[in-house]
């Protein structure tokens, strides 16, 4: 049987560069690999912890679904599903918080992330936090284990995340006898943390991202934005500080980069730059910008592969679950 390879994407804004290089690039490799069986999911009701508004959260849903789909992923080839399509999830989740001690989620990075920011701005500690988000690392551990994952593709600062998952599961196990596969995080060490338009790490928190889809006119304006040093055209310049750079080797072929390595060694305007650079990105995405205004424009589109691929998950999830009962007391 195949090693199950899970990667989840949850809506909480627009699907930006950060997201495509750190997370939809490398996970769109690993779904070529015929070694693994690949799983892909919308973590819907992770976004709820954020965002309260109906509107958004079915737009910003639909959105990462067709940003998927847009970039190649074929639900032919892959599991495919939105969370909230798979109850045993759910089910699975509070079964997982019995096992869960509360200091194991005090340690959480994205809740002390919030707590330090609250101490800082003389807020209560706890300004902002509701429980969804408190035991966010519960749920993604359900996300994870109900499907039997055997390995997990996070930057760098999700690694936490797979841990938690296998700590919960290692306190199950050592209850009730082997029932859980202790998930492996997958970490890309070529993929660094992409900066956004102002040199911090590319965030919706910042505010500094540039949104895939972009139209050309706007995608052009943003590029324009990407802060630089004040170094002069002719200077040469380091291609492993650039921002720039970084971008452009993501959606140049092989040739290109290589001839713009050149280039920023014999030494080249930041203007020149930012031009090649739209020219590379603009057409890769020129496609792929088309299929997801199309599917945003057909809603019915992604709910009924999106249905599909739920079916197949639970036909995974659905009997592990049952499995998991037996071995508390829970018969059904």
């Amino acid at each position: 049987m195949k090693n199950i390879v899970l990667t989840g994407i949850k809506p909480t804004g627009q699907i930006h560069l950060g997201n495509y290089i750190g997370a939809i690039k490398p996970a769109l490799k690993l779904a070529k690999n015929n070694e693994y069986q690949a799983a892909y999911f919308i973590a819907d009701y992770h976004g709820l912890t954020k965002i309260h508004d109906r509107e958004e959260f079915r737009t910003l849903t639909n959105g990462v679904a067709a940003t998927w789909l847009a970039l190649g992923l074929d639900p032919e080839k892959v599991i495919f599903y939105r969370q909230s399509n798979v109850p045993e999830i759910f089910e699975l989740n509070w079964i997982l918080a019995c096992f869960s001690p509360k200091g194991l989620m005090n340690r959480a990075h994205a809740y002390k992330g919030i707590i330090d920011s609250n101490k800082q701005a003389g807020k209560d500690i706890d300004d902002g936090v509701n429980m969804g988000l408190f035991t966010y690392p519960i749920l993604m551990a359900a996300d994870i284990l109900a499907f039997q994952a055997n390995m997990v593709p996070v930057g760098k600062d999700q690694i936490q995340h797979v841990e938690i998952a296998r700590d919960i599961a290692e306190s199950f196990n050592h209850q009730y006898g082997e029932t859980f596969i202790l998930p492996e995080y997958i970490v890309d060490e070529d993929t660094s943390i992409l900066p956004g338009l102002d040199g911090r790490k590319m965030s919706k928190s910042y505010q500094n991202t540039i949104p895939l889809f972009e139209e050309p006119a706007k995608l052009q304006k943003l590029i324009n934005k990407i802060k630089t040093d004040s170094l002069p055209p002719e200077a040469p310049k380091d291609t492993e500080t650039s921002i720039l750079f970084t971008l452009y080797k993501e959606f140049a072929s092989v040739e290109e980069t290589a001839e713009m390595r050149k280039r920023y060694e014999n030494g080249i305007g930041w203007g020149e730059v930012k031009k090649e650079l739209f020219y590379v990105m603009n057409r890769f995405l020129e496609e792929p910008r088309k299929k997801y205004k199309e599917l945003m424009a057909n809603p019915e589109q992604i709910d009924a592969i999106l249905a599909q691929g739920a079916e197949k998950a639970r036909s995974r999830t659905l009997p592990f679950l049952e499995e998991v009962r037996k071995q508390i007391g829970v018969s059904r």
